[in-house]
């Protein structure tokens, strides 16, 4: 079962960036393709993600549980997909935290498994995809904060912070993202650089 064990810095304090990442439909707005079903009240958020490839367009469906722990600014993850045609199936788990103090260092750790035709690659490279992924969420997230206009709750409080209009991320290119889980996989085997 692959593992992942990454860090992003956020440019923000935590009291700022955590009230964002305590919002899921937020969260979504900063994934690229990424689409959240309105919340159905039964602690499980659904949604899918689209990646392009070049003219094919393929969407992968699932679900997912959030455990916050706001005194700590830590929220557990279970989470579960399937590919639009059914053919592969993928399970997750993991933590994220945010801590710091003029910034925000987010540390994300836990496995995934996928079965199915997916399952060589996902083994392969699906870490290097799921750093590509944080990459471009930790971008999104920091041009959320950064935008002007937006003001969201420094004093931790549980009401969900907005986004401002216009900040929903572009639909996943599986080019841009092969790219970066190239960068990612060349890192890997010449030691980590600056991104």
């Amino acid at each position: 079962m692959p593992s992942l064990s990454e860090q992003t810095t956020i440019p923000s304090p935590p009291e700022t960036v955590w009230p964002l990442l305590s919002d899921p439909a937020l969260i979504a707005s900063c994934i690229p393709g990424a689409e959240l079903a309105p919340d159905q009240g039964d602690g499980l958020w659904r949604g899918s993600i689209r990646v392009k490839f070049g003219p094919t367009v393929a969407t992968f469906r699932g679900e997912v549980a959030l455990t916050y722990d706001h005194a700590n600014r830590t929220c557990s993850i279970e989470g579960r997909g399937i590919d639009q045609r059914g053919a592969s199936h993928a399970l997750a788990s993991g933590t994220v935290s945010a801590s710091g103090t003029a910034e925000t260092v987010l540390t994300v750790d836990g496995s995934f498994s996928v079965t199915g035709p997916l399952e060589a690659f996902a083994n392969a490279g699906g870490v290097h995809v799921a750093r590509a992924l944080l990459a471009e969420f930790s971008t999104n997230l920091t041009n959320l904060v950064a935008a002007p206009g937006s003001e969201h709750e420094s004093d931790d409080s549980q009401a969900p912070a907005t986004a401002p209009a216009g900040t929903t991320a572009t639909e996943l290119s599986a080019g841009s993202l092969l790219w970066r889980a190239l960068l990612s996989w060349f890192k890997s085997l010449f030691g980590r650089g600056k991104s």
